[in-house]
């Protein structure tokens, strides 16, 4: 069995936050593979599915982010798992909107959530970091965290969340790199097509064909 634990804060007022792209997360992973209705559970919101043939339960801590730990720690010793059976999605502001970025154990990287989840069952869990991108300067993140996507983000966010639960099986099933390429792949924008090179003066295979003419008798 694994944990799969999306990260945000609850109700209403932050639904469309940056900081709540966990969430939206794991809403399109329950909603894609027809996982059990939610129920309220571990200080969580929780719903129970299968995923490449393993059991998961999905975790939407309901404790505010500073204390997902309390939620993620509570789950984890009521089934008696190990911090590796624990995969977090998150939101990163040191990535570019869109973009992602799997690692098992590391820091938190400031992030408070990740911070609180370490502190309740170490750190040897499953990162999956979705990128929000950086407002540009320390003092104004946490306005940029705790704002709503813009509507110039919907393009690439719904790109996103619908490659990850498209693809988290990958994970799930161990393989992280393959889990990244096809997210990669699958967000990445087209490539514009190159025009055709324009005919070049006198060029045989653009030029009107010679009338034919038919061979007659010189008057000579």
């Amino acid at each position: 069995m694994l944990l799969l634990a999306g990260l945000g804060n609850p109700g209403p007022r932050y639904a469309d936050n940056r900081h709540n792209i966990g969430f939206m997360a794991v809403d399109e992973i329950v909603r894609r593979h027809s996982f059990s209705p939610w129920r309220n559970r571990f200080q969580a919101d929780c719903a129970e599915g299968r995923l490449g043939g393993e059991k998961v339960l999905v975790l939407k801590p309901q404790t505010y982010m500073n204390e997902s730990g309390r939620s993620v720690g509570e789950a984890l010793r009521f089934f008696k798992l190990a911090p590796e059976d624990v995969i977090v999605l998150y939101d990163e502001i040191d990535l570019a909107p869109g973009k992602i970025r799997v690692k098992q154990g590391g820091g938190s990287g400031g992030h408070n959530g990740i911070r609180s989840i370490e502190s309740h069952i170490g750190n040897n869990f499953w990162r999956v970091r979705l990128g929000v991108g950086h407002p540009g300067q320390k003092e104004l993140v946490h306005g940029h965290v705790l704002s709503d996507f813009a509507k110039a983000d919907k393009v690439w966010l719904e790109k996103l969340l619908d490659a990850v639960a498209g693809e988290i099986s990958a994970l799930v099933e161990g393989d992280a790199p393959r889990f990244m390429s096809r997210v990669a792949e699958l967000t990445a924008p087209p490539r514009p097509k190159k025009p055709k090179p324009a005919p070049k003066d006198g060029d045989a295979g653009d030029a009107a064909p010679s009338p034919s003419v038919s061979p007659t008798k010189s008057d000579d």
